[in-house]
């Protein structure tokens, strides 16, 4: 099948067929949320006294908020924060996160869900997050699509995107294997857990990310925004 819209990498993966499940990050691809993450990041380190901006932010996303926090300190001042301080900084950047007010759903988001739903394609939530007043708005926003057993968060795994085992966990709990199953990223450190978990992923240009991060990264199909996959899915999953 060609997809003129989507760039695909030149290998031998093909789009699974049959489609059995999707493994779908939430920032960035259920929810416009990424802007208020990168600006609360910033906020954060700001007020201890580090001048980094928000735009970076964006590609440390799928990491966990504890990683992220450990990437920067060592990066800027060469520590790693006791536990206990590390908590208080991700308990403040969530704070900020939460005075800036809902995010917004990501258009197109909808309509995706939609069409894996009428396809059969069990859905399950991968995110990199363990921010609860996001993750508590799922069911409310997309109802009936994510089961409560079928979400993996920060709080689920050792090891936060890039490493595969988000993915891997996801997988699992679809229960199926690598060969029916697909990623559904928009940021590079999770087109790398995916590729990494042995998935077909597809990335979607939703933020400021220049496309070749997502080749450089090896993502199998990249669309440039969420509305596009949308409109391509239905010829995807027959």
């Amino acid at each position: 099948m060609t997809v003129p819209f989507a760039m695909t990498q030149d290998n031998s993966r093909h789009f699974p067929s049959p489609l059995r499940a999707a493994l779908i990050d939430m920032d960035g691809v259920l929810y416009d949320s990424m802007p208020h993450h990168a600006l609360a990041w910033q906020r954060m380190f700001a007020e201890i006294g580090l001048d980094v901006t928000s735009d970076e932010f964006f590609g440390y996303e799928g990491m966990t908020g504890s990683a992220t926090i450990d990437l920067v300190m060592q990066r800027e001042r060469g520590v790693t924060l006791p536990d206990e301080e590390n908590k208080r900084l991700y308990a403040r950047k969530t704070q900020l996160f939460r005075e800036m007010g809902e995010v917004v759903l990501m258009p197109g988001a909808d309509s995706m869900l939609a069409s894996l739903r009428r396809a059969g394609v069990r859905c399950v939530l991968v995110t990199g997050s363990g921010q609860s007043s996001v993750i508590s708005r799922i069911d409310r926003d997309y109802p009936g699509v994510f089961a409560s057993a079928d979400r993996v968060t920060a709080l689920d795994v050792t090891h936060g995107k890039p490493h595969p085992e988000p993915y891997l966990r996801g997988l699992a709990i679809a229960g199926t294997d690598a060969a029916h199953a697909i990623v559904i990223e928009n940021a590079p450190l999770g087109v790398r857990a995916g590729i990494a978990a042995g998935l077909f992923t597809v990335a979607v240009t939703t933020g400021p990310i220049a496309r070749q991060s997502f080749v450089d990264e090896g993502a199998d199909m990249i669309f440039p925004s969420m509305e596009e996959f949308a409109d391509t899915l239905p010829r995807l999953v027959i």
